[in-house]
């Protein structure tokens, strides 16, 4: 039997297939890490759809790493494990995506709550979508985006700067293995901020 090859790493270096020539993580890292960050100040002067969905999702991750990976914006097509726990089979990641996508529509896009229950219902939605994890690399950062464009037409706003990346990937691995959110809530009431008066 043949040995499995993940068709987004490339044989010789080991890493993600990428545009920028990297032949490192070290150097994917950093490139990834330069080009997102121009590509996300590009994205106040976009009009990017506000479907609060995997349409949406797809044209933030395409537009923020559209200068790194082919496959920008592309739903991944093969399976991926973190720790004990795999995310959502990439077969289904279209239909559960909708019934998220829904979930979230009956739940009014979040608006009108207190901050309270505006942070208890963005816990249980900020899971649901990161089980899904549509992209091969990239989910984290899309994801960001995509809760901070929800949160301010909801009129909150979420400054990710208060929140490290360990705590976050702690408290989504709790919420993940442990079905608690008490950690994903707790990480959250750090980033959520009133928005400013306009």
């Amino acid at each position: 039997m043949a040995e499995y090859q993940d068709p987004y790493l490339d044989e010789g270096s080991g890493i993600l297939r990428n545009l920028v020539g990297a032949t490192t993580q070290g150097e994917l890292a950093e490139a990834e890490a330069d080009l997102t960050f121009v590509r996300t100040l590009q994205l106040e002067d976009l009009e990017l759809p506000e479907t609060r969905d995997l349409t949406e999702l797809k044209a933030l991750h395409h537009h923020l790493f559209q200068d790194i990976y082919p496959w920008a914006g592309e739903i991944r097509t093969v399976d991926l494990r973190r720790s004990t726990e795999g995310f959502l089979p990439a077969i289904a990641i279209d239909r559960a995506a909708g019934i998220t996508a829904g979930d979230l529509r009956t739940d009014h896009y979040l608006r009108g709550r207190n901050r309270e229950n505006f942070i208890a219902r963005l816990a249980h939605h900020y899971d649901q979508f990161n089980y899904i994890h549509p992209f091969r690399e990239g989910n984290g950062r899309t994801q960001r985006i995509f809760w901070s464009r929800v949160a301010a037409a909801a009129g909150w706003e979420l400054d990710w700067t208060r929140a490290d990346q360990e705590d976050n990937d702690s408290a989504s691995r709790v919420a993940a293995e442990e079905r608690d959110l008490r950690p994903l809530q707790e990480m959250l009431a750090k980033v959520v901020k009133e928005a400013p008066e306009n």
